[in-house]
C-alpha cells in the first residue's frame, strides 16, 4: 500500500493512497472548527484531488472522537463585516467545489457535525455516520443564518418543514433520525465507522471513474433544473457513456462473465 502525505498543511491532514484522497480536519482541540485557514487548505487539497487522475474517490473526516466539525470558528466572528464576507466567499467555495468535483466525495462523520460541519457533510455525495454523530444548523444561536449552503441544501434533503424547524430553533438531530429522513446513507457503531467507509470506497473503486463522473453530473442536474431539462441532460450524458472505453469494457466483461478492468477513459 503506497501512502503519500502532504505535510504543508497546518489545519488538515491530506493523504493519498490506493486511488483515494483522505482529508482529515485536524483541529480536535476546538472540535475541528473551521477557520479561514482551514477552509483555504481544504480548497487546496480538494483541488489537488480533483486534478489528480490517479485519485478516484475522496473521503473527508474529522480528527478525534468528538467531532467531524462543530462549524465555523466563532472567534473570527467579531472582526468580520458584511463587506469582508461578500469579498471573501471561501466558506461557500468549499461546498460548491465539492459538489462540482467529478468524483465521489464521502463524508465520514463521527461526533458533532454542526453549522459549517453539517454543511460540509451535506455537500458530499455520501454521508456515512457513526451512532454518536449529531447534525444541526445552530447559527441562529449566535445571531446569524447558515452561510455555507445550509438554507439551500437542508430543505432539499429533509424537506422544507423539518429544515425550517432545525434552522429556526438551532436544535441538533441524531444521525439515526437523519437516516430515516434520507439525509444520511448509513449509520454504524462508532468503532465500525472507518471499516464501513473503506468497504464503501472499495465498491466505488470497482466502478468506472469516468462513468461515475457522468452519473454525479446527471444527479446534480436533477436538483438544479426542471424535470424536462434534467431528462434532456440525462439523455445527453447517457449517450456520452458510449464514447468511452470503459463502457465498451463494462459491456464486454458482462458478456464474458468476468470483472471489468476500467481505465477511466
Amino acid at each position: 500500500m503506497s501512502v503519500k502525505v502532504l505535510g504543508s498543511f497546518k489545519t488538515i491532514i491530506y493523504e493519498k493512497k490506493d486511488k483515494v484522497a483522505w482529508i482529515t480536519l485536524n483541529r480536535p482541540e476546538v472540535l475541528n472548527a473551521q477557520n479561514d485557514q482551514m477552509r483555504e487548505e481544504l480548497i487546496s487539497a480538494l483541488e489537488d484531488a480533483r486534478d489528480n487522475e490517479n485519485i478516484h474517490v475522496i473521503v473527508i473526516t474529522g480528527a478525534g472522537d468528538r467531532a467531524f466539525s462543530a462549524g465555523a470558528d466563532i472567534s473570527e466572528f467579531p472582526k468580520q463585516t458584511p463587506v469582508d464576507l461578500i469579498k471573501r466567499r471561501g466558506r461557500m467555495r468549499v461546498y460548491e467545489l465539492i459538489r462540482n468535483i467529478p468524483k465521489p466525495v464521502i463524508a465520514a462523520v463521527n461526533g458533532y457535525a454542526l453549522g459549517g460541519g453539517c454543511e460540509l457533510a451535506m455537500a458530499c455525495d455520501i454521508i456515512i455516520a457513526s451512532e454518536n454523530a449529531t447534525f444541526g444548523q445552530p447559527e441562529i444561536r449566535v445571531g446569524v443564518i447558515p452561510g455555507g449552503g445550509g438554507t439551500q441544501m437542508l430543505p432539499r434533503l429533509i424537506g422544507e418543514k423539518m429544515a425550517k424547524e432545525l434552522i429556526f430553533t438551532g436544535r441538533s438531530i441524531p444521525a439515526q433520525e437523519l437516516y430515516r429522513l434520507g439525509m444520511v446513507n448509513r449509520v454504524v457503531p462508532q468503532d465500525k465507522l472507518m471499516n464501513e467507509v473503506n468497504d464503501f470506497v472499495n465498491v466505488l473503486l470497482r466502478r468506472s471513474p469516468v462513468i461515475l463522473a457522468l452519473a454525479k453530473m446527471a444527479v446534480n442536474k436533477a436538483l438544479e433544473t426542471p424535470l424536462s431539462e434534467g431528462l434532456k441532460c440525462e439523455s445527453e450524458l447517457f449517450a456520452m457513456c458510449f464514447g468511452t472505453e470503459d463502457q465498451k469494457e463494462g459491456a464486454k466483461a458482462f458478456l464474458e462473465k468476468r470483472d471489468p478492468q476500467y481505465k477511466g477513459r
